[in-house]
């Protein structure tokens, strides 16, 4: 009787590697454990995951969904071969999205995607994913890796997150009390965060940006490749300690600072900032020097140095900078809501 053909190598030859599948999901298991958190009860390798919110002393709650990539930032990764930070990239993408409706990111699953998986690669991403949820408290519950051998260029990947947070109905952002005279703080970046990278790319092409460049002690490219900023446990505590103080978030990603912070404000309202209180960064300037690229630009693309802009309520705002400075933040007071003139703009930089 003839030997039993290896019921995989039909899949294999096709480009489908599930050894390496079942060896990526033993490597990062540890990655995953170490995000336990009150409330999980899942652990890798089921169909479904589970989240008990009365554990997590969230009896009567609002649930808060979020889901995004990373972006083009990825093609900066792969052609520089690091993918260290991106996964924090992921989570901080989805958690600080949820952050912003005043909740607390409760669990993540992720989806990674490749045409020939890279175990070593692909376990970097994980133990990014994995770091990033513990700076957001959540715990990394989940996921799904899919090898589609001729979908994707060798060496190419995609990544996608799926965050779940949970907040009391009374502290659901934004409040409905926001006020002319309310003060804007600002939390600075870490550089470009995930957002804007097609023009940062674009520059490259062009000759205008170099990524071997040296810059503040490495280089251009690692500074466009710093993770972006886990704002929750900071926030969270500022937001515990001065009750009811924040009274609505803006998450600063694509469409940057005049993009994203009407996007927290009621009709009659605009955000009045000050230009040169705004926390700045080198890279920022870089970016704005190497494209000749106009303020307007700069603040419709990128964060420009700040990545979470919190509206405080008039009076509250040095007990909540103190709140978030004890919590390891830097917090800039960069202007005040105003009353929105008819067809006056709802975000104002000046």
């Amino acid at each position: 009787m003839a030997e039993a053909d290896d019921p995989l190598s039909a899949y294999a030859a096709a480009g489908v590697n599930v050894a390496a599948g079942d060896a990526l999901v033993d490597k990062i298991k540890p990655f995953a454990a170490a995000t336990r958190r009150p409330g999980a009860l899942s652990s890798l390798g089921g169909f479904g995951a589970a989240f008990d919110l009365k554990a997590a002393g969230h009896g009567d709650s609002v649930l808060i969904a979020s889901t995004d990539g990373v972006g083009t930032k990825l093609r900066l990764a792969t052609d520089l071969g690091d993918h260290t930070g991106v996964g924090i990239d992921l989570v901080a993408m989805c958690v600080n999205d949820i952050l912003a409706q005043g909740a607390e990111p409760l669990f993540f699953l992720d989806y990674y995607a490749t045409g020939a998986l890279d175990v070593s690669a692909a376990a970097t991403v994980i133990e990014g994913i994995a770091a990033g949820c513990r700076l957001a408290g959540c715990a990394l519950i989940g996921g799904e890796t899919a090898e589609m051998p001729g979908h994707y260029a060798p060496g190419d990947y995609d990544l996608a997150g799926f965050a779940v947070g949970a907040a009391p109905r009374q502290r659901l952002l934004p409040r409905t009390d926001l006020a002319a005279g309310d003060v804007l703080v600002a939390l600075p970046s870490a550089g470009v965060h995930s957002n804007g990278f097609s023009l940062v790319r674009k520059l490259a092409a062009d000759g205008k940006l170099d990524y071997a460049a040296p810059f503040e002690g490495a280089t251009v490219g690692a500074a466009l490749l710093a993770p972006t900023r886990i704002y929750v446990k900071p926030v969270l505590a500022a937001m515990e300690a001065e009750d009811g103080a924040i009274k609505a978030i803006a998450h600063i990603t694509g469409g940057g600072l005049t993009g994203n912070v009407p996007r927290m404000l009621p009709e009659g309202l605009a955000a009045d900032h000050e230009r040169a209180a705004l926390p700045a960064h080198p890279l920022m300037r870089l970016l704005q020097q190497a494209g000749a690229l106009s303020d307007a630009t700069m603040e419709a693309t990128f964060n420009c140095g700040t990545g979470l802009v919190l509206v405080v309520a008039a009076g509250r705002e040095a007990a909540v900078m103190a709140a978030l400075a004890e919590a390891g933040e830097t917090p800039v007071a960069i202007g005040r809501l105003i009353a929105r003139e008819a067809d006056a703009a709802p975000c104002q930089i000046r």
